[in-house]
């Protein structure tokens, strides 16, 4: 079959890869209708060392299962499923707690040793945890918006939980990329009166405003905390989305929470030390956050995509086959689009 590969930095192929195929009697087979280039790996896709045998990418899937293992009883051949980016077994103590992507026999796709979903086929371990079975005949409209669920709708309502939204409540949404986007989605449906985007980039500015932003901030660093800060009486926003994973987003993030307010991180963090300790503490503000369970939130989520009444599935603004994935990584990377659907 064929499959993604990134080999390092900036060198991505499609490559011919053996096929997926069922190794653990939890596994299931499943066929991609849509993957999608992902925000973090653009990490990767920045600094990953050159090896040999390459890295199989992609973590965001939907699609149709081919064969499952004897051990499987949720799932059946021929579902049309969600595949989150991590998978979980659905059965240990943090999957009941809604915490999946903490499962004890989990772990997440796009690895050295479960690779990824930006190919014809994968293999999901877990079966029955991972993978959400859609009910009945879907509309070919509302893939983008399922295919969201897998990841970043998750990613950005997780966001906007840990820094706990709350009606009534000042948001902030640091990062203009698709989960930042999305979190801006999901502040508005937890009810946050104003959610003030900090982003430079028109077209995402304007995507953000659909979706409810009611303030923009386009400075960087000191100038943009002062203007947040000023938009909200000097005192900041009781809820910051941090959807970045950079140093300097982070610390942006803690200054311009209000006291008693909460950072929800859920960029992947390339940082060592969580920066702003100090102003953290005096103010009381909460650090929340990691990796989403996107698995737990899709019961929650789903009527409304269903619905058509949250619409995060136009964050995808281009549309690519296997052959033009490598084409996707420059132009998120370059920032001529926000996320790529890819259409094996």
């Amino acid at each position: 079959m064929r499959a993604t590969v990134m080999f390092g930095a900036g060198d991505v192929r499609v490559e011919r890869v053996p096929d997926a195929r069922l190794v653990e009697p939890t596994d299931a087979l499943v066929t991609i209708t849509r993957a999608s280039i992902c925000g973090s790996d653009l990490w990767p896709y920045k600094d990953m060392a050159q090896t040999q045998t390459g890295r199989r990418m992609g973590h965001e899937a939907i699609g149709v299962v081919e064969s499952v293992g004897s051990e499987v009883r949720t799932v059946r051949v021929g579902d049309f499923v969600i595949m989150p980016f991590a998978f979980s077994d659905g059965t240990c103590v943090f999957c009941h707690e809604g915490l999946n992507t903490s499962c004890v026999h989990g772990g997440f796709f796009g690895t050295e040793s479960v690779p990824g979903a930006q190919a014809e086929a994968v293999r999901v371990p877990q079966a029955d945890g991972t993978l959400y079975v859609l009910p009945g005949r879907t509309d070919e409209a509302l893939m983008a918006s399922l295919l969201t669920l897998s990841d970043v709708m998750g990613t950005g309502h997780h966001a906007a939980i840990t820094a706990r939204v709350r009606r009534g409540g000042t948001a902030a949404v640091i990062g203009d990329g698709a989960v930042g986007l999305c979190g801006v989605i999901a502040a508005r449906r937890l009810g946050a009166e104003r959610i003030i985007l900090l982003g430079r980039h028109p077209d995402r500015i304007a995507l953000a405003e659909q979706f409810g932003a009611t303030d923009v901030v386009s400075e960087r660093g000191a100038e943009a905390i002062a203007r947040v800060r000023e938009l909200t009486g000097g005192f900041g926003v009781h809820s910051v989305l941090e959807c970045v994973g950079a140093g300097d987003a982070m610390l942006t993030a803690v200054n311009i929470a209000r006291a008693g307010g909460a950072v929800g991180r859920v960029g992947v963090p390339h940082y060592a030390a969580t920066p702003g300790s100090e102003p953290a503490f005096y103010g009381n503000i909460g650090i929340n956050g990691g990796p989403a369970p996107a698995r737990a939130y899709i019961e929650e989520l789903l009527p409304e995509v269903l619905e058509g009444r949250i619409e995060p599935g136009r964050v995808f603004d281009r549309l690519v086959d296997l052959d033009g994935a490598p084409d996707g990584y420059r132009a998120m990377n370059e920032r001529e689009a926000i996320k790529v659907m890819v259409k094996p």
